[in-house]
């Protein structure tokens, strides 16, 4: 990178990151992570902020470990999907049931036997949006098998976990491990230790604040799932970003399916740049992007090289508070590519 070069992504970075140093001033997050790397060897990650604010203060590092809630999808379900396929194992446009023989299978003519894996990929089936899986018990097989039996409520196609829920099934049945027991990827894991962890919320229903255990209530009580439980770094999140930015990091196949369109907002996996999306509106229409309830976005801009993700904790200690996350996360996507 030449000395302008570097002047400019330096630029770049600190005019984003000013805006989250300001959400924290605010009081509108108790801190937060920002990191952008591109394909001219450019690369800054910088904290700002509180890890945790109660019951104990500790402070926001770049090293701090995030709980990414459905970064999961992107990061860790959607890259084994796309491999299966490439391999040949499983066919995209096959229904669930070649791998999940047993779902609602007391009714052969369920809508449910027909959903296929590229559907779940692209959240193009009726599965509800939100549904507490947790209160219905605390038993993960018992869990998963009221999941696969249940008659769902069909609807018109919304973003649902249940999509991801199923496929991470899927992977569990083809591996004969449970999601936590698998590889969780290079600078990832499915759990942190608690004083090195963005604490998230003070939950109603465990009764603590949780730092370093996973936040998602279904996925807490499923004890691992395909669509959130992963926690990792802004180092490494970064990694996975260039790895997909390089073509190192997954089969050119599979990255061409990331960012093939499925819908207007969605690609295989992945959110694509529509009004009022998360990315800005500055980024190229070559990017994908994916969010985490817990504060978590990650975004790749291909036509420009470039990859960023905001970690913050937003929810702590309560996801009942307006903290202003999109216009954040807008803001600092636009900041960072404006010209």
């Amino acid at each position: 990178m030449t000395a302008v070069g570097k002047t400019e992504f330096a630029q770049r970075f600190d005019r984003a990151f000013a805006s989250v140093e300001a959400a924290v001033a605010a009081g509108r997050i108790p801190g937060g992570v920002l990191g952008i790397v591109d394909l001219d060897g450019g690369r800054m990650i910088r904290a700002v902020g509180s890890a945790q604010t109660i019951p104990v203060t500790r402070p926001m590092l770049t090293d701090t470990w995030f709980d990414l809630a459905s970064l999961t999808k992107v990061i860790f379900t959607t890259p084994r999907i796309l491999a299966l396929a490439e391999a040949g194992t499983i066919d995209l446009d096959a229904p669930l049931t070649t791998l999940l023989p047993d779902l609602r299978q007391y009714d052969a003519s369920a809508w449910e036997r027909k959903v296929t894996f590229r559907e779940c990929l692209g959240h193009q089936t009726p599965f509800p949006a939100v549904e507490p899986l947790y209160t219905y018990g605390q038993s993960p097989d018992l869990l998963r098998a009221f999941i696969l039996q249940r008659e769902w409520r069909a609807g018109p196609p919304v973003y649902s976990d249940i999509n991801f829920i199923l496929l991470g099934f899927a992977l569990e049945r083809l591996t004969g491990q449970t999601i936590r027991d698998m590889d969780a990827g290079p600078g990832f894991a499915f759990s942190a230790a608690p004083d090195q962890a963005a604490a998230t919320e003070d939950c109603t229903w465990r009764h603590r604040v949780l730092s370093g255990e996973v936040h998602d209530d279904n996925c807490s009580a499923l004890e691992g799932a395909g669509h959130a439980g992963l926690f990792g770094t802004a180092a490494s999140v970064l990694d996975f970003a260039e790895g997909l930015l390089t073509g190192a990091g997954a089969a050119e196949r599979a990255i061409a399916l990331m960012r093939t369109p499925l819908s207007a907002t969605r690609t295989h996996g992945w959110e694509r740049p529509y009004d009022d999306w998360s990315g800005g509106r500055l980024c190229s229409s070559g990017t994908i992007g994916h969010t985490g309830f817990t504060g978590t976005g990650l975004w790749i801009d291909f036509d420009k090289g470039r990859a960023w993700t905001l970690l913050t904790n937003r929810i702590h200690p309560t996801r009942h508070f307006d903290s202003g996350i999109l216009a954040l996360r807008q803001g600092v996507g636009d900041l960072i590519n404006k010209a």
